[in-house]
């Protein structure tokens, strides 16, 4: 699409340079003689570039200018100037002016500027396309869940986001403290400013320190150089202690110290230096048990505890399993170029059974190697049953290919392994009146072996305690 330029200048000598040298597949160029012809057409037509003339009969330049800037803010302006009007070309600068050209110009130099002009314009642009994209990404309403426990989740953001408080994410491993971190930013005041993270549990107490402070040239053996700290990156936006139930209690007292007087020195410097941050923190520990222990400060914690945010694990949200099983299957058939459009009805079976111990994180490596191994449109459970060592759900899905004919044969002979082995060990309790020891002996096993057996299949014998030693009758409800 071309480009469009508007040309303003009483000299017809001068309109008929510019569209010289702008003439072209790449531009559309227009012209006006003064200042008021040229606004009536910026107000009836689009343009992305005026050429504006300061000295001008009816409207000089800079009143042109001032106008331009005040309804089409994006519109560039380059100034044309006789020698004696520099000092009003800098004013028309101050007033939004792109640059300025004194007459006589050379043909180069001003096809040089209005191409610098674009640049900048298109720079601009995919600066705000990605500030955009960034921000949609880590918005709330864009974590995927509409379960009730995801909705307290959003609420809790939606009420601190728009605050400075320190906020605390707790939850297990892989069920995306940092994405709800990212989305408190993304929808804080502090949006434009850093958003800094730190994983405490990747760094030795040392390197932390000198991660999070900084340090001064010759303050240990390597450092040749003075290094700024995280916390002096994140001024003015979000800093992001991941893990921080892994510090040291010595690095714990210095960021007290940090919290409670916003500043801090650097490793082997002696002047303080102050910031304006926002902490946010996560774990997946007891931190409360920690504090009894002694193991984590009571006053550190009574001070990132302000806002605490519960983010559930999987399987405590079962309903989003499908949401996020597209989500991510879509993504990696975007990224490797495959069409896979589909789980089938035991493949989604699975996964919303599964347990999920490495929570969202495992979910999305699941579907990754899933969409690696399927050979046309469809996830199946031939797919999935290797990857999370589970046992079909319901009917088996026909296999397509060869290679899922093997792994669905591997899992029938497996499925009807275990029937056999569970009648097995419920008919020798039965013969032997529940009595683990003399079962064990009757079928030949060692009693541990018998017991493992008993523990896989959730079998147990009322009053033995787990596995089974004494006589007893058997808990009817395992049966």
């Amino acid at each position: 699409m071309k480009k469009r330029i508007l040309i303003v200048d009483d000299e017809e000598i001068v309109v008929r340079s510019c569209q010289r040298i702008l003439s072209g597949d790449e531009y559309d160029v227009d012209v006006a003689n003064n200042g008021l012809e040229a606004l009536a057409k910026i107000g009836e037509q689009e343009y992305d570039m005026v050429i504006l003339d300061i000295m001008m009969p009816k409207m000089n330049g800079i009143e042109v200018l001032q106008r331009v800037k005040e309804t089409h803010p994006d519109i560039d302006v380059i100034m044309i100037t006789g020698l004696n009007e520099i000092d009003t070309a800098v004013k028309a600068m101050k007033l939004g002016a792109f640059d300025y050209l004194p007459k006589p110009f050379d043909p180069e130099e001003f096809a040089l500027v209005v191409e610098r002009a674009f640049e900048r314009r298109q720079l601009m642009q995919e600066n705000v396309n990605l500030k955009n994209e960034v921000s949609a990404r880590y918005s709330f309403e864009n974590i995927i869940g509409s379960s009730p426990p995801m909705q307290a989740v959003y609420r809790l953001i939606a009420r601190c986001a728009p605050t400075n408080s320190t906020v605390m994410l707790r939850g297990e491993s892989g069920t995306g403290k940092e994405l709800v971190a990212r989305a408190i930013h993304f929808n804080s005041l502090r949006k434009d400013q850093p958003f800094i993270t730190v994983d405490c549990a990747s760094l030795s107490d040392n390197l932390l320190e000198s991660e999070l402070f900084g340090h001064v040239k010759g303050s240990f053996t390597g450092a040749v150089s003075n290094k700024k700290g995280l916390l002096e990156a994140a001024d003015g936006g979000t800093l992001f202690l991941d893990e921080i139930g892994n510090i040291s209690m010595s690095t714990q007292a210095k960021l007290l110290r940090f919290i409670e007087a916003r500043e801090f020195k650097a490793v082997g410097d002696t002047q303080s230096k102050s910031v304006n941050i926002r902490l946010i923190t996560a774990t997946n520990k007891d931190l409360e048990t920690m504090v009894a222990d002694g193991t984590f400060r009571d006053d550190l914690y009574y001070r990132i505890n302000i806002f605490p945010i519960e983010i559930p694990p999987l399987r405590e949200r079962r309903d989003d399993i499908p949401a996020l099983a597209f989500h991510f299957l879509n993504a990696f058939s975007k990224d490797m170029d495959r069409v896979v459009k589909e789980f089938s009805t035991g493949a989604m079976n699975l996964l919303t059974n599964h347990d999920w111990p490495g929570n969202v994180r495992e979910l999305e490596n699941v579907v990754h190697r899933a969409v690696i191994l399927t050979s046309d449109e469809t996830v199946r459970q031939a797919h999935l049953v290797n990857i999370l060592d589970m046992q079909p759900m319901g009917n088996l899905d026909v296999p397509r290919t060869s290679e899922e004919l093997k792994s669905i044969k591997k899992v029938a002979r497996q499925k009807s392994v275990e029937s056999v082995e569970k009648l097995f060990i419920l008919g020798a309790l039965k013969r032997n009146e529940w009595n683990v020891t003399a079962s064990a002996e009757e079928t030949g096993m060692q009693r541990t072996n018998f017991q493992a057996l008993m523990k896989k299949y959730d079998i147990h014998v009322r009053g033995s305690g787990p596995g089974g030693t004494e006589d007893g009758e058997q808990d009817r409800t395992d049966l």
